[in-house]
This record gives structure tokens, C-alpha cells and sequence, in this order.
């Protein structure tokens, strides 16, 4: 017998069986328990959370031989069918592939004619936001008044592609994304039946990695089994998922914390030979960042589902609530410029060096290029010196000195149109005219310079002016 896959062989064969969507199975299982049963059911949602799952279990409890309820037996005829999509009364179309108005109008040709063998014929529509115009108007007579043994099931992941003709004729169900949580608590009987060891790490980082989709969560288990040869361990996941290891990017954060600038690109330069793309460390510093803030704002509202409630607490406190809001959105923005470039090492590290240049208080400072430059500066006092020399030294050989120059003349002086004319500018003889000395006005700036209170707001002032501009420019380059 060949081999089926977990995402097939684990697939839902009644509500109880169903992970999550609690809010969709309440509705369904009170519907069908009152027989309240509507003519047509239109699921939506994204990849992977159970719209063509409960299509089917809704065909099943409406044509079970043991009658209509919300809890199908699976074991008579019309269950087994169902299951393995053999049965007669139950039509499963894929919109994407019949988008004609033909094939549409072929279809409801057959709906006046009653079901075989079954108590209602069943029409299954998935992604049916692929059907044209003209289609969803040969459409609307009939899924407005079918015929009483017809029953209109439609799965969609773009319901707002759907007129709104079809969509006021339909009971909607909107499916949500799976939490980590959930799908753990869904693939760990998953692991028992099948009898394959798993390290608990390793379920959370497959949970996490599918994204909200039970049936890419499957796929991933059913990888990571064949991958690992045996038991399932968080090294061997992390290795085939190709994504950043979660100590590295608290090792990245603790650096960013203690303004350790060549730490943070030595653990970016590890990363190099671990992860295939960037993009996934950087969404893994996000996803980090947000639980930070979180922790922040409110302690309680980290749990520890991923193991690390201590190393989150731990690292809250040394961030300030700035510092995290600016490094999220500075993270945020340059997604797209890290797709964008060629070399995504080099786009990954000018973002964090750009997290930690517009921090309140930057990490990187102009010391070093302003050292640099002061070696090469000479005193004022030694190029004097340098020159008395040189005039004082005989020629050497038989060169002539050099001919003096003429002095040039004194320029002018000029008058500004604000300042008074020299005739009335008054006598510097007149002791009432003379300015303040200009020692004592320097010495007061510089001890205001000093303060430290002051060299602590002009820092500030500086970051928050520089943080600003740059986030004008983004914004307009996003514009």
C-alpha cells in the first residue's frame, strides 16, 4: 500500500476532530442539531485552516444514513464515500480550472434533477472567487431559490473578489489563522499515533514556522520525520527550516542592549553559515521585539509557550520603551529594502547599524574619524614656529632669496545697511562705549557647555532631530 500523507491521513472526519474555530463549529453543530439547515455555506479564510475540511463534514452530516445531525457516524456508506471522495451525490468542482460560463451553466442544467442515492445533492465550489462575471450571474436565480435536495458549499481565500449578490445569499464563516499553541496541541497526538519521538522545542519551532495552517504544519512534521531519521530534535528543525537559532537572536539583542556594536556584527556574521536568507532572522527579531513590548507593557501577557518567559523578562528590562518602538519600525521599513538587495548580509547589517545610530542615546559616535582628523591638524603655535624658522634659515646653494612681497593694502572696511555710519558710530575713547570683555562671556558658555544635564539634552535633541528626518525622508520615498 503506498504511502498517504500526515496532511491526508489526519484530515478531520468530524467537528470533534477539528483544531480550533470554535466560533464556526458553535454556529454548524446548533444549526444541525435544530435542523435550521440554509441552502447555501460560503467558508473562508486563508491557506490551511479547514474551509474544504468542514465543507465535507458538512456534506457528511446532511447525507449520513443514521439522519441529520452534527455528529456523522463515518461508518455507513454515504460517510465512507465521502471520505474518500467517491461519492455520487457529492459534486467537489474547482473554480480555478471551470471559470467558463459554460461549464457553469452545464452545472446547474443537473441541479433540477434529484440526488441519486443520498438525501440532498451536494455542490462543492472551492476557490470560488476564480469564477467569472458572467458566471456568478448565471448563478444568482439559483442559489437564491435551488431546489430543496440541493445544497451550495463555497470555499474562497479572497472572499472580497465575490459580488455582494452572492455573498447576501450565503451563511459566511470566516476560518481564522491557527495559533502556535493550537497546532502543538493538534500534532502531539499526531506524533503518539505514529509513534516518533519529538523534542518539545522542536514541535513549538514547527508550529511557529507554519504560520497559522494545520496543513502546513503536517507537511513540515512530515519532513522534519523524514528528515531527522528517528527523533525529532530543535537542532535538526532548525537546520531544515533554514531559520536563525533562537539563542543567536537573543545573543544579538543582548548586544544591541549593551551598545556592543562589534558583538552585534560578529553574531550577524555567524548567522552567515547557518541561514539561507536574511529575511527569516529579521522576522525573528521582530517576532522578538514585539514580545519585549509586550513585556513591558504588561508582564502577564507573555506566556511560555516557546520556553523563554525568563530570557524575555530578562532582556525587557534593559531596553527603553523607545528604544524597542524605533528598532520595530526602522525593522518593519526595511523588509522591503532587505528583498530588494543583492547582498542581503549587507542589508541586514546597515539595518541593525541603523537601530543603533538613531537610538536616544547612539552607539556608534563621530569619536574615531574626529581623532583621525586630529592628528593631521597642527597648532596654531608650530606653524608659527615652523615659519620664523624658514625665514630665519641663510638659502642654501646658489639660489637668490626670494624677493619680498609688497604688502597688500588693508581692505576697506564695510558697513552692513544695519549698522550706523561711521560718523555717528560713537568714540572708542568713551568709556560708556566699550563691549564687555569676551573672556568673561566665553567662560559662562563653557561652563553651561559642561553641565551635564545640558550635554544630556543636546544629545537627545540631536537623536530625536536626526530620527525624525530620516523618518520624513523614508516616508516620503514610500510615498
Amino acid at each position: 500500500m503506498s504511502y498517504q500523507v500526515l496532511a491526508r491521513k489526519w484530515r478531520p472526519g468530524d467537528f470533534s476532530e477539528v483544531a480550533g474555530q470554535e466560533h464556526v463549529l458553535k454556529t454548524l453543530i446548533n444549526a444541525l442539531d435544530r435542523q435550521r439547515l440554509h441552502h447555501a455555506y460560503l467558508f473562508t479564510g486563508t491557506r490551511g485552516t479547514g474551509k474544504t475540511t468542514l465543507a465535507r463534514i458538512l456534506a457528511k452530516c446532511f447525507n449520513c444514513e443514521q439522519g441529520v445531525s452534527a455528529r456523522p457516524c463515518n461508518a455507513c456508506g454515504a460517510c465512507t464515500e465521502i471520505s474518500e471522495g467517491r461519492h455520487l451525490d457529492l459534486f467537489e468542482i474547482d473554480a480555478a480550472s471551470r471559470t467558463r460560463v459554460e461549464d457553469t451553466r452545464d452545472l446547474l442544467e443537473n441541479v433540477r434533477f434529484a440526488p441519486s442515492r443520498a438525501r440532498f445533492k451536494v455542490y462543492l465550489i472551492d476557490e470560488v472567487h476564480m469564477l467569472s462575471t458572467h458566471s456568478f450571474n448565471a448563478l444568482l436565480k439559483t442559489l437564491e431559490e435551488p431546489p430543496e435536495h440541493v445544497k451550495f458549499l463555497f470555499a474562497t481565500t479572497d472572499p472580497q473578489k465575490l459580488p455582494v449578490t452572492i455573498l447576501s445569499r450565503c451563511l459566511q464563516f470566516h476560518l481564522r489563522n491557527l495559533g502556535p499553541k493550537t497546532i502543538a496541541r493538534y500534532l502531539g497526538p499526531v506524533l503518539e499515533q505514529e509513534q516518533i519521538d519529538c523534542e518539545s522545542d522542536a514541535l513549538w519551532q514547527i508550529a511557529d514556522a507554519a504560520a497559522g495552517s494545520m496543513r502546513d504544519a503536517l507537511t513540515l512534521l512530515d519532513q522534519a520525520i523524514s528528515y531527522c531519521q528517528g527523533k525529532i530534535k530543535a537542532e535538526a528543525v532548525v537546520e531544515m527550516l533554514g531559520i536563525p537559532p533562537r539563542q543567536h537572536v537573543f545573543a544579538l539583542l543582548r548586544a544591541m542592549a549593551a551598545g556592543d556594536l562589534p558583538g552585534v556584527l560578529r553574531v550577524s556574521r555567524e548567522l552567515t553559515g547557518q541561514i539561507p536568507d536574511y529575511a527569516q532572522t529579521l522576522d525573528g527579531l521582530l517576532s522578538t521585539l514585539h514580545r519585549l513590548a509586550l513585556a513591558q507593557a504588561h508582564a502577564d501577557a507573555i506566556d511560555n509557550h516557546q520556553g523563554d518567559h525568563r530570557e524575555i523578562l530578562e532582556l525587557a528590562g534593559k531596553f527603553s520603551a523607545e528604544d524597542l518602538q524605533l528598532y520595530y519600525q526602522i525593522g518593519a521599513r526595511g523588509r522591503e529594502e532587505l528583498a530588494l538587495s543583492g547582498d542581503s548580509r549587507a542589508a541586514f547589517e546597515m539595518l541593525l547599524l541603523r537601530m543603533l545610530v538613531f537610538s536616544p542615546e547612539p552607539v556608534v559616535q563621530s569619536g574615531p574619524a574626529e581623532e583621525v582628523v586630529a592628528e593631521f591638524e597642527v597648532e596654531p603655535e608650530a606653524t608659527a614656529a615652523a615659519a620664523d624658522a624658514q625665514s630665519e634659515s641663510p638659502p642654501s646653494g646658489n639660489r637668490e632669496p626670494a624677493a619680498e612681497m609688497p604688502e597688500p593694502p588693508p581692505p576697506e572696511p564695510t558697513f552692513s545697511s544695519d549698522s550706523a555710519p561711521p560718523w555717528e558710530e560713537p568714540d572708542p575713547a568713551d568709556p560708556a562705549s566699550k563691549p564687555t570683555t569676551a573672556p568673561v562671556a566665553d567662560s559662562l558658555v563653557a561652563d553651561f557647555e559642561r553641565d551635564p544635564l545640558v550635554q544630556t539634552l543636546i544629545r537627545n535633541f540631536s537623536g530625536t532631530v536626526l530620527r525624525d528626518s530620516v523618518t520624513t525622508v523614508q516616508s516620503r520615498g514610500s510615498q
